[in-house]
Order: structure tokens, then C-alpha cells, then sequence
């Protein structure tokens, strides 16, 4: 295990600080440099004693880390798959993948470094000022972060092994009729269900903690709406999946005779589907013209968040840059009781960048994440 871990080590987490550090390097001087010298300790003390003791604003650094570990699935992914390093493929699978996963575990945490060095300084702030229920579960979020990215990894390396036989979904439904929209359904299912799972794990942890968190005001409409923006956003990497999808399998749909607002229409099919257990789960808790608004909203910012990789391509770096900046909007528009504004609002947006850049983008089209 121990050789393996320093490969990976080299390898991933080193060729992750060399590419990102200029990025790095600004996080770091803009959180510095954000406030006079005298006043940087107690700015940064305030800050942590804050995550220790405020949910909402445990919810947004979880929500900033969570990005910052897709940017590394993103790197690694693409990394994995490169030609320099397919002798993974014929050495570590020789491992169990118990030790696969350990020696990932660790590159992970060493790409995750300045998120855990702050997060332990954060918990012992929270221990020496008597918090103890934020600074836990801070911890064990950084584990779980930490654990889920070993499992990606580890799939993908073994991914391989079971390539040309086909999934089980595909020989039942090889005689199905199946509409346009079901196409990156069946895709996600038969290649990507790691993905799917995960991201429904996590969607079901984030609406678990911010009812459990806000129980005595679970009655506004405030905490729904937090909610549902909070699941959308875990759900980047299956948007980015289809668009992936969409570009590399089903570049020739625009030579077909589909009209654009009827494409429109298929990519929110495809979106609705996604969210059937989210739905399921808003019915069976709100009233109905309650439950119906929610799920358009959740809807509608998906299409937001899908539409923009038509205005810029398969960047994942700026994609997740604009997410941040959409979160942090749209989180203040439900915290100031407008999220009535949200359908229309994100939909027109979503619509105008589709219609005005669907048949214009010619970007290259990435091959990783």
C-alpha cells in the first residue's frame, strides 16, 4: 500500500498544487489581505467561532468545499485516463481494493490539505470556546468528503475490467422504445450510477441536516427553498455529465428536426427524472401547490446551471466559479422571501442562453470528469 500511496501522492496530489497554484495562491492572499494586519487573527477567530456555532454558515463552507473536492475529482479524472499513467491500470488493481482505497484516501487528504489544516484550527476553536456538535460534524464531513473521492477513484481505475460486457439495464431494455430525453437517463445508469448514488447520498444528507438544523422555523418557506438550492448544487457533476453526454453521443441531435423550445422542453424531462426522489420526498412533506412550486425551482435552477455550459463550453473550472456566484445569489433572493422569482427568473435566463448559443458553440470538448 505504503508505494502506492507515494505514487499517488507524486503523481495526483503534486500535479494538483502545481496546476491550481496560482488560484490557490490568490484564495490565499485574498483571505489575508481581506482585512488590515492588526485585525487578521481575530477576523479569522470570528470566522471559525461562526462555523462552530451558525448552521447556515457551516452550510456555505460545506457547500465551498464540496466544490473545491469536484475540482479535484475533475483534475484526477482526467489525469487517470491520460496516457502517462495507464500503467495504473496493470499495477494497483493488483491490490485489493480495500488498500486502493486507503492509498487514495490519503492523495485525496493531501489535495484537501489547506481545507483540513483550517478545518482543524476551526475545531479547536470551537472545542476551547465549549462548541462541540459543529466542530464533529465538520470533521466527519471532511472524512465522508475525503472517503467518497477514494471510492471515484478507485471505480475509475477499475472501471476497466468490466468494460465489454453490458449492464444488465441495457439487455432489458435493448427493446424498448426510448424518447430522446431517456437517452443520458439510461447513460447515467449504466456508466455513471456511482455518481448518481453518491449525489442522491448527499442530497438526502443535505435535506436531512437543514430540517434537522432549522426544526423550530421547519414551517418557512425559507428553509425549503435553502434546501432544494442546496440539492440542486450537488447535482453540478450529473449536469456537467449530460452536457458531456449530449456533446460527445449526441452531437448529430442537431442535425435533426427538433425545434429549440422543444429541446428546451426535453432537457427539463430530463431534469424532472433526475429529481423523482426529491419530488417524491416534497409531496409527501408540503401541501401540493407548495410541493409543486419547489420542485419548479429546483427544476428551473438546473436548467440555469445546465444552460450556462452552452454560453462557455466544458469548462469545468469556470463552470464551477459561476455555480459559487449563483449560489450565494440565489441563497439571499430565498433568505429575502422572493423565491416566487426563481421560476421565471431562471428560466428565462436558462432559455436565452440556450436559444441565443445552441447551435453556436464549437468548443472542444473535454474528455475528463
Amino acid at each position: 500500500m505504503k508505494p502506492l500511496t507515494n505514487v499517488l501522492l507524486k503523481i495526483f496530489a503534486g500535479g494538483f498544487f502545481r496546476v491550481h497554484a496560482g488560484v490557490l495562491l490568490f484564495v490565499f492572499l485574498a483571505m489575508v489581505g481581506i482585512v488590515p494586519p492588526q485585525y487578521l487573527i481575530g477576523y479569522h477567530k470570528s470566522l471559525m467561532l461562526a462555523m462552530d456555532s451558525s448552521w447556515v454558515v457551516t452550510i456555505l463552507v460545506f457547500t465551498g468545499w464540496f466544490i473545491y473536492a469536484v475540482k479535484s475529482w475533475h483534475y484526477v479524472s482526467g489525469q487517470i485516463f491520460a496516457s502517462g499513467q495507464h500503467f495504473l491500470f496493470y499495477s494497483s488493481n493488483a491490490l485489493s481494493k480495500g488498500k486502493q482505497l486507503k492509498s487514495w484516501f490519503w492523495a485525496q487528504a493531501a489535495m484537501l490539505l489547506p481545507i483540513i489544516l483550517y478545518a482543524f484550527i476551526a475545531v479547536g476553536v470551537g472545542f476551547a470556546y465549549h462548541y462541540y456538535l459543529l466542530p464533529v460534524c465538520i470533521l466527519l464531513y471532511l472524512i465522508a468528503l475525503i472517503y467518497l473521492s477514494a471510492v471515484i477513484y478507485t471505480r475509475q481505475v477499475n472501471r476497466r475490467i468490466d468494460d465489454s460486457s453490458r449492464s444488465i439495464l441495457l439487455r432489458l431494455s435493448s427493446k424498448w422504445r426510448k424518447p430522446y430525453f431517456s437517452l443520458y437517463i439510461y447513460h447515467l445508469f449504466d456508466k455513471r450510477k456511482v455518481s448518481y448514488l453518491i449525489t442522491k447520498a448527499l442530497s438526502w444528507l443535505i435535506i436531512t441536516a437543514v430540517f434537522y438544523i432549522f426544526a423550530d422555523v421547519k414551517t418557512d418557506f425559507r428553509v425549503a427553498g435553502i434546501a432544494i438550492l442546496a440539492v440542486i448544487t450537488t447535482h453540478i457533476v450529473l449536469i456537467f455529465e449530460e452536457r458531456k453526454f449530449e456533446e460527445n453521443d449526441l452531437g448529430f441531435s442537431r442535425n435533426l428536426p427538433y425545434s429549440r423550445p422543444k429541446l428546451f422542453l426535453n432537457f427539463i424531462s430530463v431534469y424532472f427524472f433526475l429529481l423523482i426522489p426529491e419530488g417524491i420526498w416534497l409531496f409527501s412533506r408540503f401541501n401540493p401547490l407548495m410541493a409543486a412550486e419547489l420542485l419548479f425551482v429546483a427544476l428551473s435552477t438546473a436548467m440555469l446551471f445546465h444552460c450556462l455550459l452552452y454560453w462557455f463550453g466544458l469548462n469545468m473550472d469556470k463552470y464551477l466559479q459561476w455555480i459559487l456566484g449563483l449560489f450565494i445569489v440565489l441563497f439571499w433572493i430565498i433568505m429575502f422571501k422572493l423565491l416566487w422569482v426563481l421560476v421565471p427568473l431562471n428560466f428565462g435566463i436558462a432559455y436565452w442562453l440556450f436559444y441565443s448559443n445552441y447551435y453556436k458553440f464549437e468548443g472542444v470538448v473535454s474528455d475528463k470528469l
